[in-house]
């Protein structure tokens, strides 16, 4: 699977395909792949938020899910915590830094488990800092779209050490972990 970016994040799945035949193409549907996020607020509650811009391209077949590969990009500056002040802090040097840092990526380097569910692996690049990580994902569906297109939906979350990727902005010890959730659905090429 390739996949670029947090996040991320996650997809496997497309039609089967006969055992010569490549795995199939798609492309991420921006308006239907999410990343999201939710951190502790002082220990007190969750903050929750999204990434407004995800784009990505996935290579899926059913009977050879280990040979699936995954990229997403996020566009950092797309941060949507619902509060324009807030985003603007989290835009800036002490969080995103996202003049430095615009994009985020995710790329698979592998992929252990069925055509339902597994553990991704691969390479997350954010805010400056390239980590190997491990997402658990499962497919949530696939089959053709009312247009004449086919689809193919996947779940995935991770939780993200903030000190790990330089955010080192003291939001108190309940904050030092950040869960990404992974929405993805692709459409077939």
């Amino acid at each position: 699977m390739r996949f670029p970016l947090p996040t991320l994040l996650l997809a496997l799945g497309a039609g089967a395909a006969s055992a010569p035949v490549a795995a199939a193409e798609y492309a991420l549907d921006p308006t239907h792949s999410f990343v999201e996020f939710r951190v502790q607020h002082l220990g007190y509650s969750w903050l929750y938020g999204r990434f407004n811009a995800v784009e990505g391209t996935l290579e899926y077949d059913a009977a050879k899910p280990a040979a699936s590969r995954v990229a997403v990009t996020i566009d950092t500056a797309s941060i949507d915590s619902n509060h324009a002040e807030r985003d603007k802090h989290l835009r800036s040097a002490d969080f995103l830094g996202v003049e430095a840092f615009p994009k985020a990526t995710f790329t698979s380097t592998g992929y252990q488990g069925d055509a339902e569910r597994g553990v991704l692996s691969g390479v997350l690049s954010f805010h400056g800092v390239e980590k190997a990580i491990e997402i658990p994902v499962e497919k949530v569906g696939e089959g053709e779209d009312p247009w004449g297109g086919y689809r193919a939906g996947f779940h995935g979350t991770y939780t993200m050490t903030r000190a790990d990727f330089g955010l080192d902005y003291n939001l108190g010890p309940a904050a030092t972990q950040v869960v990404l959730e992974l929405g993805i659905e692709g459409v077939r090429k």
